[in-house]
């Protein structure tokens, strides 16, 4: 589908509002988006110059992240819940050039998310890659399509990267990973992205974000919150922190810029 969209009137997709899945492909520089996503884009990233660097620095997060639970922790099964747009180098990717036996599971719920998926998303021939058309808050239907394609018997490596700040409530935030992570076998990962309101800007990320007229509303939190979401769990070095300053390469120009997207990695330890 071109920047401009082609969605048919009966295939669910929503052309008449911004979507985030959409409007984070135009930050990324992709091109399926509509003109009102668009907008909205720029309306936020007029008012909130650091947002789009956020949002590539969560890209970033993503290869760095896939990488090192592939190759140093030897992890073959991803379930990736509220993936997105396929861009370049998607979870599969990454996994499978490290290991091409990976299996690979994507979740969302956005119509043009699942268009482009059933058609981009493909495999290495050793490994598997599928995806579920369902909502974050459905974990059970999550649970039980996915064991169609990863054995959840063995380690697997559960990524939410920008999504759990878009389930405004609390309680409902911390039920739902606490249901996915409680299905994993010992030895799996928790990957969480999680916009923080402990960067002086996010303040006003949050509030041009849900005046952008989006139906998704976010709700950001501090770097203690972030990290709360992990308990129970071993946060792996250096724990919950900017995604730009989570394991970066070398650079001669010292420590990265903060971005407000924190993200953390951590180790289910038991049943």
């Amino acid at each position: 589908m071109s920047a401009g969209g082609r969605g048919g009137a009966d295939d669910g997709i929503r052309s008449d509002r911004p979507v985030s899945a959409r409007v984070w492909d135009y930050w990324l520089g992709g091109k399926d988006h509509y003109e009102v996503d668009r907008i909205a884009g720029e309306q936020v990233a007029r008012r909130v110059p650091g947002i789009v660097a956020a949002a590539r620095t969560d890209r970033l997060f993503l290869g760095r992240c896939v990488r090192h639970l592939a190759g140093e922790e030897g992890v073959r099964q991803f379930l990736d819940i509220g993936t997105g747009l396929p861009t370049a180098d998607n979870t599969h990717e990454i996994a499978q050039r490290v290991a091409p036996e990976s299996r690979i599971v994507y979740v969302d719920n956005d119509p043009l998310v699942l268009a482009h998926a059933r058609a981009l998303l493909t495999s290495s021939p050793e490994g598997a890659t599928s995806y579920i058309d369902a909502d974050v808050r459905d974990p059970e239907r999550i649970l039980d399509e996915a064991s169609a394609t990863i054995d959840l018997g063995k380690p697997v490596a559960l990524m939410m990267l920008a999504l759990l700040h878009l389930i405004t409530d609390d309680g409902e935030a911390r039920g739902i990973l606490d249901r996915l992570a409680s299905a994993l076998a010992p030895g799996s990962f928790v990957a969480l992205s999680h916009a923080c309101l402990d960067v002086d800007v996010t303040h006003a990320a949050v509030e041009a974000w849900n005046e952008s007229g989006t139906p998704h509303p976010l709700r950001a939190r501090t770097a203690a919150e972030i990290e709360a979401l992990f308990d129970g769990l071993e946060l792996v070095d250096p724990g919950v922190v900017s995604c730009s300053r989570w394991r970066p390469e070398p650079n001669p120009w010292g420590e990265p810029q903060e971005t407000m997207t924190f993200c953390g990695v951590a180790r289910k330890l038991s049943a």
